[in-house]
């Protein structure tokens, strides 16, 4: 599957904004999906995750209660919708697939086997 992420931009604290991720290729709903950010100078972070079902669901606790991670699987689409933004949650961020093979936890980027190439979020205090 390709992944593709789109909807960032630049959004005032107190803000919002609604990510998404189209896939394209092998079926998408064969995976877990989940959104990561880097800020920069910073390592690549964990924001959400979300099963393969849509069931179950994982935030860090920077985001927990302002973000909410979802899926369309008949759309090929997953959404992370973002709220009450910070400046500190400005970053790049990233889309990744996991097929759930991987030994490494889900909060861990090598436990993604494919990745999307990035969205900006600017958020100005």
């Amino acid at each position: 599957v390709q992944l593709q992420a789109y909807g960032g931009g630049l959004v005032q604290a107190g803000g919002f904004l609604r990510l998404s991720c189209a896939a394209s290729g092998r079926t998408f709903s064969n995976y877990g999906m989940g959104w990561f950010r880097q800020a920069p100078g910073k390592e690549r972070e964990f924001v959400a995750r979300i099963s393969w079902s849509g069931v179950i669901t994982d935030y860090a606790d920077s985001v927990k209660g302002r973000f909410v991670i979802s899926r369309d699987n008949a759309k090929n689409t997953l959404y992370l919708q973002m709220n009450n933004l910070k400046p500190e949650d400005t970053a790049v961020y990233y889309c990744a697939a996991r097929s759930g093979s991987s030994s490494y936890s889900y909060k861990d980027p090598r436990s993604y086997d494919l990745w999307g190439q990035g969205t900006q979020v600017t958020v100005s205090s």
